[in-house]
């Protein structure tokens, strides 16, 4: 499902390429889709709905317990009907405030163009160009996601502290009858998008059909899908609503919290700054973000549509649900090792992707860890028989593994689950959907460098020899 952004698949240790895009081959989704990815595909459309409605349900009715419900079903004291009618229905109230909420964020990302470039050092926003597409499109985006994101939290705390137009606590209240107007929203963004490719598409030499309706459904046919000039789907969807509201959320649960308990724990304080770190990296990033998989490899379909409504919000904010039905207060050891744990982990991911963006920038004239880098050229060739060159950077976090940027993003992802404490799997899931995540997306990546560099990718894993862990994998 929706992933956090990484940096670019199609050149995972790449730091300069010269030359023209990559051949059809080598760059986006499949073209033809073997028995494994069609049985995958199926798999998750119809299941990772139930998995979503299965972990909030079962907070809701069971207390947080996967295998109550289980252990209810079949033990005969409770039917799956029983189930469904203790789950709350969609109301006019959740419907109206979803519907409020996305047009606002529409609203922040057409109608107002970004200012805080003008005046945050260091931060680039406003017009800036994406990578080239595999058409040889350069596409234009307007980042102003931070500056949304400072908008929307400023709106709150005035509400919070000041205005009191609604509730604090308004999302955890409304909490399932919004997930119903979450997937309302991501199956007809997903079903829009799949019949505006076959129509109007934006570009159709970027659009891919593979001759099977599932495959093409999930993983989208059009590369960028745009409405206008300046509304990118892909851009929007992955970090508005679902990552704006990834801080909101877990402002609500926290506020839940004080009010059933009098108190906000240091776990739940926990959750909230590390997440937000997270997320804040992700919008001073943005500009970044436009050279990432999501962006640069993947199309536009269910898998990203319906996945940043649905699961990113829902799944990715377990631990503030989790801690509102069991509020855990950690002790002050617990607490530093997993603030240094998450703070450890987030650095590793940063600097890592900051190493190879500045040596990508730089063509490699750069210091990293204070010396020269050390590099491999390789070469290869593209679809019009043209050869290229580039340089896979074996220098700083690079040389560790070649994917040690994961491996930080793993170890954040650690840490948000270890503030939850112990008493429960259901916290955990997110470190295990991402361990599961990040490990396919070695695998994919390297296949694909491989079929790119040939034996110049040979020699370069022979320098970095793991892929996560040093001395392990």
């Amino acid at each position: 499902m929706a992933a956090k952004s990484q940096p670019n698949a199609l050149k995972s240790p790449d730091g300069v390429a010269k030359g023209r895009a990559a051949p059809h081959g080598q760059w986006g989704r499949a073209w033809e889709v073997d028995w494994f990815s069609l049985v995958s595909v199926v798999f998750l459309l119809l299941f990772a709905p139930f998995i979503v409605y299965y972990f909030v349900m079962v907070c809701d009715q069971y207390s947080c317990s996967l295998t109550a419900p289980v252990l209810d079903l079949a033990t005969g004291r409770a039917s799956l009907s029983d189930i469904w009618a203790k789950t709350p229905p969609v109301t006019k109230k959740a419907a109206q405030l979803y519907a409020l909420w996305v047009t606002f964020q529409v609203l922040l990302y057409m109608a107002l163009p970004d200012f805080c470039h003008k005046f945050l050092p260091g931060y680039v926003g406003g017009v800036q160009e994406g990578a080239v597409t595999p058409a040889g499109v350069v596409n234009k985006y307007q980042v102003n996601g931070l500056q949304a994101w400072l908008i929307t939290h400023l709106l709150w705390f005035a509400n919070s502290h000041l205005l009191s137009w609604f509730s604090p606590t308004i999302i955890f209240d409304n909490w399932i009858p919004l997930l119903w107007c979450a997937n309302i929203l991501g199956y007809a963004v997903s079903t829009f998008v799949m019949v505006k490719a076959y129509l109007f598409p934006t570009s159709a030499e970027d659009c891919k059909f593979t001759g099977n309706f599932f495959y093409n459904y999930m993983m989208g046919v059009e590369f960028n899908p745009r409405i206008g000039k300046w509304f990118d789907f892909k851009l929007f969807f992955n970090g508005r609503p679902g990552i704006v509201a990834w801080t909101l959320i877990n402002l609500s649960f926290a506020a839940k919290q004080q009010e059933l308990y009098g108190q906000v724990t240091n776990s739940m304080v926990l959750v909230n700054v590390l997440q937000a770190i997270y997320v804040l990296d992700f919008f001073w990033n943005e500009t970044w973000y436009l050279k990432t998989i999501d962006i640069c490899h993947d199309h536009f379909g269910w898998y990203l549509g319906w996945g940043d409504c649905v699961w990113l919000p829902y799944l990715y904010t377990l631990q503030g649900l989790y801690l509102v039905y069991h509020p855990v207060q950690l002790s002050t050891p617990h607490a530093v090792g997993v603030l240094l744990l998450g703070l450890l982990g987030y650095y590793i991911f940063r600097m890592a992707n900051h190493q190879k963006d500045l040596f990508r920038r730089t063509d490699g004239r750069c210091l990293i860890w204070g010396r020269k880098p050390r590099v491999i050229e390789c070469s290869y060739t593209s679809a019009d028989g043209q050869k290229h060159h580039s340089k896979l950077l074996v220098s700083g976090f690079w040389g560790v593994a070649r994917h040690f940027n994961y491996t930080g993003d793993l170890m954040g992802s650690l840490a948000y689950c270890l503030a939850c404490g112990g008493g429960h799997l259901l916290p955990y899931f997110y470190v295990i959907y991402m361990t599961i995540l990040l490990t396919h997306r070695c695998l994919r990546d390297e296949h694909r460098c491989a079929s790119k560099y040939g034996s110049d990718w040979e020699r370069y894993t022979a320098a970095v020899p793991y892929r996560l862990l040093p001395g392990i994998f």
